[in-house]
């Protein structure tokens, strides 16, 4: 049981980490809305 939840909490993290890269080579479309990106976050940036 203690082996399915810790795969779980891998799990979570690295789709945590796919959605803050991909936030952070996209801006939004909208010019009022563009949401606070997490410190650290510039390190992910590809450009």
């Amino acid at each position: 049981m203690k082996n399915l939840s810790l795969k779980c909490y891998q799990v979570i993290a690295v789709m945590a980490l796919m959605v803050t890269t991909l936030n952070i080579n996209t801006a939004c479309f909208f010019i009022m809305h563009q949401p606070k990106l997490p410190v650290g976050a510039e390190k992910l940036r590809k450009f």
